[in-house]
Formats: structure tokens, sequence, C-alpha cells
């Protein structure tokens, strides 16, 4: 007789083939909804499940943790990013942790690009002329915006998605200069011809564009804070498609409204959802509603991963994208 298949939660509406082959491997409830599981309905699903597949937006601390059913063996999450996850907790519990890492570089660092172009060179506020219906012709002094080849780019974070949108910039003639954790090796600097900084203040200080691409952490929460914001040139644009509790998004409100800074490119928000108004009205500032990965491929290979995670976990082997506490 065939073994038990095991029990799997989705908490969030996946892409269908993703769903179809979860439906053909495990025994697996579906959510109908593409909305964020209440904490109630969380810990009750959780009551007899084997697996849980989550994503971003779902909160799996250590109150729902504690309330989980002793089947709980694996949280495997739909996406890269993992502070959503009490991963501590979870191991001390005896549950594994796995992630979807690599699957969303190449779109990032496109968004990337995307945002520093949009920023710079005012493309939405030419867009809303023209929705308007507002654009009477072309005009020599207007819209005018900056040439981004021959800016410096310093790019904070310098892991896959980082180097990503170093090679990007790199196509566009930006002088590329980073800040990480640790310096890359020499032939990958060459390669990238990214210059070091191992000061975070004087690289944001000469830079003209600055690329948030660090994940969050409690050592990155407000990396760029009010302090370290102030020291950017007035002209200089900041994006970010990784994390937004890494800004200190109410001081970067208040100086771009001040004239501080030239503007921001900005797909991730310090709360979610919850977006800061004031940020709402200003021209020079870009808002993409977190859509850095949102490519059909993307979503796909984020799929599979989980699948081929959850499969290997039910084979009796450790998952191949095991998150390891103390290596976020």
């Amino acid at each position: 007789m065939p073994g038990k298949r095991l029990s799997v939660v989705v908490t969030r509406r996946l892409p269908e083939a993703v769903e179809t082959r979860m439906t053909e491997l495990f025994d697996v409830r579906l959510s109908p909804s593409d909305d964020t599981m209440s904490r109630e309905a969380l810990v009750a699903a959780l009551q007899d499940a084997d697996v849980l597949v989550c994503s971003l937006g779902d909160q799996v601390d250590a109150g729902v943790l504690g309330q989980a059913g002793d089947r709980l063996k694996l949280i495997a999450n739909y996406g890269s990013g993992v502070d959503h996850i009490d991963v501590n907790t979870a191991r001390q519990r005896g549950i594994l942790v796995s992630n979807t890492p690599g699957v969303v570089t190449e779109d990032t660092a496109d968004m990337t690009m995307a945002l520093i172009l949009a920023a710079t060179r005012r493309i939405p506020e030419g867009l809303q002329l023209m929705q308007s219906g507002g654009w009477s012709g072309w005009r020599p002094t207007a819209l005018l915006g900056g040439r981004i080849a021959g800016r410096r780019l310093g790019i904070l974070g310098m892991g896959r998605i980082g180097q990503a949108v170093a090679r990007r910039a790199a196509a566009f003639g930006m002088q590329v200069h980073y800040h990480n954790r640790k310096r890359l090796r020499s032939e990958i600097e060459e390669r990238l011809e990214a210059t070091y900084w191992d000061s975070l203040d004087q690289m944001v200080s000469r830079v003209d564009v600055l690329s948030i691409n660090c994940p969050h952490t409690p050592a990155t929460f407000h990396l760029m804070n009010a302090r370290r914001l102030k020291l950017m040139k007035p002209e200089a644009v900041i994006v970010n498609t990784s994390r937004g509790e890494v800004i200190d998004e109410n001081a970067l409100t208040r100086m771009i409204r001040a004239g501080e800074l030239a503007g921001a490119g900005l797909d991730v928000y310090e709360r979610g959802a919850e977006v800061n108004p004031r940020l709402r009205e200003l021209p020079n500032v870009v808002l993409l509603p977190h859509m850095g990965s949102a490519t059909v491929e993307g979503r796909l290979e984020m799929g599979e991963k989980v699948i081929i995670n959850i499969k290997t976990f039910d084979d009796g082997h450790r998952p191949p994208d095991l998150v390891v506490p103390g290596h976020l």
C-alpha cells in the first residue's frame, strides 16, 4: 500500500500550475483567497499539518509556533526572505525552515534599474502628464531629468541581487561602488568593476544613487537612519527593492519634502502595505506595490523550489534550501 501523503497547508493562492502539482504529490489544503490568512486561521490550520507553505505577510512567530500541532515538521517558505518566520524558535521545536533563494535575483535587479531610471528621468511625471491629457508638445526645458551614465551608484548589500544590479549598472555606464558585510573576492570586484567601501558613511556621502539590496535583520533595521540619510548629497536619489525596514521612512519623507534629497524609488515600505501618506504626495518619489519579483517565470520557479524542498523532506532527506539559524 502506498504511504500516507504529507498534509500540506498553503496560506496564499499560488500559480495554478504550482497548486496543481502540489495536489498531485501531497494532501494539500489550498487557500481560496489571496489575502493574508488570519492569525486564528493559521493556528487552526497548523493543528494537524506536516508542512506549512507560507509567504511574506504571514507572521509565523513564537506564539503561532507554540500553538502548532506536534506533526508540523517543515515550514516551506514561498520566497527567499524569512524575517517573518521565527527560525530559531522553529528549530528549537524541531521544525525545519526552507526558502527559495536565487529565484528573484534577475527580476529584482531589473526592477531596481527601472526605479533608478524612473526616479532620475521623471518617468512617472511624464506618464501622469500624458494620462491627464495635459501634454501640449515638446519643450526644451520640460521635465528635465538627469543622465545616469557616469553617475556613481552605491550598492548597499552585494549578494546575488546586488551583484546583478552592478552588472546592469555597468552596462548603463554607471560607476559601481558597494558596501557589504564582507568584501567580495578581488576577481569578483574586477569582473563587476566595483569599488569597495569599508565605511558606509563615506560611501553614501559620495554616491549619486543609492540602491538598497541587503536583507532586513536586527543589524540592518534603520541602517539608513536620519543621520546617515543627511550624509547624502541633496541631488542624490535612493532606491529600495529589498526591505522597507532598512530605511527610516519618516526621515526619508521629511528630507525629500525639504529638498534635502532629490527623490526616491521604492518597492518596499517600513510598515508593509501601510505607506506613509506624505510619500504619496511627492512627484519625485516613485512608489510600486512590492512587485520587484513579480514575473510569471519567477513565481513558477519559486513554486518549483517549494515543491522540491517538500518532496526531498518527504523522502527523508535534508531540504536543499534549508535555512540555518545564524546564517541569515
